[in-house]
């Protein structure tokens, strides 16, 4: 059966099913899907909102961790232990076409290869929030937002004064220890929170049993203040100063590296800052002037073993300049408008081979109109328009545009929601500058890849203890960049846009489902269908499957809460994740490799449980116990990349 037929058949199922009249909750406010304040119930597009609670009652270390079992069509993977190279792949995609904000800043990475971000320096203890937004959000965000966007929050001042101290130990000589200071009254708010994580941690590899060490220092801290009724300062700082040993990826006897005795390592720094200034001069007209930095810097230093001991050092930094306007023309249409510009700047001394450095700014202009058309309909339309410096060779123009749509019935426990947006991604800096060129060549002009998608879906409250939501999504990206082998003399490789099409198709379904008092079970499940065109597509690729790599065709998340009616302060939650096999690419471990080419690998399927017990002691200590990975499966989620075999945590968490 086509999957657009059984899509519809789903949908008409689930309109037609009984309606159960139930109380309207508190509505949910939401952020990211249109750069202001909207009620959830009126977003046409897929958000997913984890909100302080969760946070404070989340026992996860790392925010990737914390995302991985809790919405659809997010799959995570990790290169080794606590600390190594993590990411998140919205709808199928990879990477970097999922934009990352913290505190409204922009955190990619301008020296990555391809201008992404990584989750691994990220605490839970320092988030209070979490937003995802999925689909293509270019006409809000700009660059890179194919797959989708997700903002963190983190912690911020309240009325009085308020103090919080946690401590947690586990396997592998794990110790985190967080505290924070925050108050405030009706003008003035600010939070100083301080970290330390570390841990002795596993091998990053599955080829050895060495450990390699991980170490966070992190301090967030925000201050806000209210100067008069029409103009208010808000602003925020996060800096994670980070040190990581790492595998080499070769093992001894393989390509390049027979001598290396797994020393490496790397020291980093990732920090963010920003400032608002908040104009209001009346009730209908906002305006906000904000100026953002973002800072990443990286030093890897090699092996003595390994015959080249010169330090890889690699920084990227970027500036941001916004000026957004909310104007709120009556109680049904408003619109968000602004101008920015981002400088991003990027350095590095690679092997020894000489400093590179380079830089490119976007200008932009973006707007986004919401309204209310009937009492039942609410929709937005949105456009933006980037000009980058360097793209194409003397610097190019894209443009994109959204449009949503939100059809809520009478009895509020049905919403239709659907939209449709194209995007493009940007040429990072290394994918500009960082070319191999024979003699004879020339450096290629690099063009911005384009997409379009469109998703359409429905929410279904069923009864007051089961709620579904259900979505189908559809992406294509085109001119997709890849690093390819030239065919002229030397055989070098550049970055070049392709003639391909790179298609992701699937469904989400979200639920929640309260049993009794005593069990409710959340289930998430997603069917991602990619095609790979950029390799499909490549003369010189001797690859045999199209699937996106680490994209699982089918995923599932099911947490199981268990709340024991005689012990109310007693809270246990299983975790349950089964992941389909996935295709990688092979690298210079893989033991079928016949030539340098790197045939592709399939990564098995895997089921895996995380066990969680809290107890909330006299309502002011709560103490909880972990259990990750209880049956001690053995998996990986990148190629010969270790994950967390069974291990154990303990901890304590006080407010006062």
């Amino acid at each position: 059966m086509p999957m657009f037929l059984r899509i519809y058949l789903i949908l008409t199922i689930l309109i037609l099913s009984c309606k159960i009249s139930i109380a309207e909750d508190i509505p949910i406010i939401v952020i990211t899907a249109s750069k202001k304040p909207q009620s959830l119930s009126t977003v046409g597009t897929s958000v997913t909102i984890l909100d302080e609670k969760f946070f404070n009652e989340t026992n996860e270390y790392f925010l990737g961790d914390a995302l991985a079992s809790t919405t659809t069509s997010s799959n995570f993977f990790q290169t080794g232990g606590h600390g190594t190279t993590s990411s998140i792949q919205l709808r199928g995609m990879p990477k970097r076409y999922s934009t990352v904000y913290i505190d409204g800043v922009k955190m990619s990475d301008p020296s990555s290869v391809s201008n992404d971000f990584d989750f691994n320096n990220i605490l839970t203890s320092q988030v209070s929030r979490v937003e995802i937004l999925k689909g293509n959000q270019s006409s809000v965000y700009g660059s890179g937002a194919i797959g989708g966007t997700i903002h963190v929050t983190t912690k911020k001042g309240e009325p009085g004064f308020k103090k919080d101290i946690s401590y947690t130990t586990g396997s592998y000589g794990t110790h985190n220890l967080a505290t924070s200071i925050s108050g405030g009254n009706e003008n003035t708010n600010y939070h100083v929170g301080l970290q330390r994580f570390q841990t002795d941690g596993i091998s990053a590899m599955t080829h050895n049993k060495e450990k390699d060490r991980y170490r966070n220092n992190g301090l967030i801290a925000s201050f806000g203040n209210k100067f008069s009724n029409t103009l208010e300062l808000k602003s925020n700082v996060r800096v994670a100063e980070t040190y990581l040993q790492y595998d080499h990826p070769q093992i001894e006897g393989s390509f390049g590296c027979p001598t290396c005795d797994h020393s490496e390592d790397v020291d980093g720094v990732e920090a963010s800052t920003n400032v608002s200034l908040i104009y209001k001069p009346i009730e209908k007209f906002t305006n906000k002037f904000t100026v953002a930095n973002t800072y990443i810097k990286r030093i890897y230093n090699r092996s003595p073993n390994s015959g080249n001991t010169q330090q890889d050092n690699y920084y990227g930094e970027r500036y941001s300049y916004l000026y957004q306007g909310n104007y709120n023309f009556n109680l049904d249409n408003s619109v968000v408008f602004g101008i920015e510009r981002e400088d991003d700047q990027m350095g590095y001394n690679k092997d020894a081979t000489g400093r590179v450095d380079s830089n490119a700014y976007v200008t932009s202009q973006f707007f986004d109109y919401q309204s209310r058309i009937t009492n039942n309909i609410y929709a937005t339309f949105g456009a933006r328009f980037d000009e980058h410096s360097l793209a194409g060779g003397t610097g190019s123009n894209e443009d994109s545009h959204r449009a949503t749509i939100a059809y809520v019935f009478d009895d509020k426990t049905t919403k239709l929601k659907s939209s449709y947006g194209t995007g493009y991604r940007f040429p990072s800096l290394f994918e500009l500058k960082y070319v191999f060129l024979a003699s004879a060549e020339t450096l290629p002009f690099v063009n911005a890849e384009t997409s379009q998608s469109y998703d359409f879906g429905i929410e279904k409250s069923i009864s007051p203890n089961l709620f579904l939501d259900l979505s189908y999504f559809n992406i294509k990206y085109f001119d997709a960049l890849e690093g390819w082998k030239s065919n002229t003399a030397g055989g070098a490789f550049s970055t070049q846009n392709t003639t391909s099409t790179v298609k992701s198709q699937g469904i989400e379904l979200m639920s929640r489902f309260k049993l009794n008092e005593m069990f409710n079970f959340a289930l998430n499940y997603t069917y991602t269908s990619t095609y790979d065109g950029a390799d499909e597509d490549d003369p010189n690729n001797t690859k045999s499957g199209s699937q996106m790599v680490r994209v699982p065709r089918n995923l599932i998340n099911l947490i199981t809460n268990i709340k024991v009616p005689a012990y109310k302060n007693l809270n246990i939650s299983l975790r349950t994740k089964w992941s389909d096999e996935v295709r990688d690419y092979g690298n210079g471990n893989a033991t079928s490799n016949k030539s340098p080419e790197f045939q592709d690998e399939t990564l098995n399927n895997y089921l895996v449980n995380d066990l969680s017990v809290s107890y909330n002691y006299l309502n002011a200590y709560n103490l909880y116990f972990d259990i990750t990975n209880v049956l001690d499966k053995k998996y990986e989620t990148a190629l010969q990349y270790s994950q967390m075999d069974r291990s154990f945590n303990f901890g304590i968490k006080k407010t006062y």
